[in-house]
């Protein structure tokens, strides 16, 4: 059990190799055997051809916003201290996109379109959340 105040994802067998990658600063996917789509979420079959086996790929953890909200409302307490912060999906240059945020901009001048790049934030020992940040920064 962690001591971090906010909601911390589960790390299971299966996502464990996601978890071992940003924590080894590195984004890492699963590229399918047989037609080599990069999918996430993770998952147990490819979402194009249904294959079941697969390999975990580094990315190069650029993209671009493909969208973008700021939330004003505090919607679980862990999170006040954070309000305004963006949500944004992210479109990265490899075909997978995510949920994220964009830091070290102010939250309201994060756009559609802005390149960003991965960054990797140590929130506990085992936990190490992909951000993403401008690319030019």
């Amino acid at each position: 059990m962690s001591d971090h105040p906010k909601p911390l994802p589960e790390i299971s067998d299966e996502t464990r190799p996601f978890w071992d990658g940003t924590r080894n600063q590195q984004l890492v996917m699963q590229q399918c055997a047989r037609c080599r789509h990069i999918r996430y979420p993770i998952s147990r079959v490819c979402p194009e051809c249904l294959e079941v086996g697969h390999e975990w790929v580094p990315l190069s953890g650029r993209g671009e916003v493909y969208s973008a909200i700021v939330f004003h409302q505090v919607y679980d307490k862990a999170f006040a201290d954070d309000v305004p912060y963006n949500v944004s999906l992210v479109q990265l240059d490899e075909g997978p996109r995510m949920f994220s945020n964009v830091v070290g901009v102010p939250p309201s001048q994060v756009r559609v379109g802005d390149r960003v790049r991965v960054v990797f934030d140590p929130v506990t020992e085992e936990v190490t959340l992909p951000r993403f940040t401008p690319e030019d920064s």
